[in-house]
């Protein structure tokens, strides 16, 4: 390796270095910002759904992750309760093939919920999530393409808690 070789690969480093340093004020001015803590305006929380249901779960670790929210065993004992009442996936043929086999599927999951505290005033009005998705079928490849739908169903399952975490960290008292 030369030396005029060994100079270029050392200054890559402080290169990039001083390239991010220029464009984090970009990042900043643009309205830019990470992802990072989040709080609830509400100290415990009550998931009126039942408790082994895997989106009961996988909700319970999104608000605990918060830390400053704990989910409670009664609606008594929580200052906001948050209602399940439907949870549920379809599954319905997409496309089909000329010869009439199945060559597409549409998933949906909906999820609808209420926030609301004790007293029955809405800190969110109910509310619907409906995401959808679509993979192609193929009878030779039907493990495969079962293990994708189970994925799919799982990683819908997962946008809807967030979309219903997000939401809840936007509620407020109602006035």
């Amino acid at each position: 390796m030369s030396s005029s070789e060994a100079l270029r690969r050392g200054r890559r480093p402080v290169l990039v270095g001083a390239a991010a340093l220029l464009l984090a004020p970009a990042l900043g001015g643009c309205g830019f910002r990470l992802r990072g803590d989040f709080s609830y305006a509400f100290a415990s929380i009550y998931l009126n759904t039942p408790a082994n249901a895997p989106i009961a779960v996988e909700l319970k670790r999104a608000i605990e992750a918060s830390g400053n929210t704990r989910v409670v065993d009664s609606a008594a004992a929580a200052d906001v309760i948050l209602e399940l009442p439907a949870v549920g996936s379809e599954k319905q043929v997409l496309s089909l093939s000329g010869g009439g086999r199945v060559r597409e599927f549409a998933l949906a999951t909906r999820v609808s919920f209420r926030l609301h505290d004790a007293t029955g005033r809405d800190w969110l009005p109910a509310t619907e999530i409906v995401i959808r998705r679509s993979y192609s079928f193929n009878e030779s490849e039907v493990l495969a393409r079962e293990a994708q739908e189970v994925r799919l169903l799982k990683e819908m399952q997962s946008d809807a808690v967030q979309q219903i975490v997000r939401q809840m960290q936007a509620a407020r008292r109602p006035a």
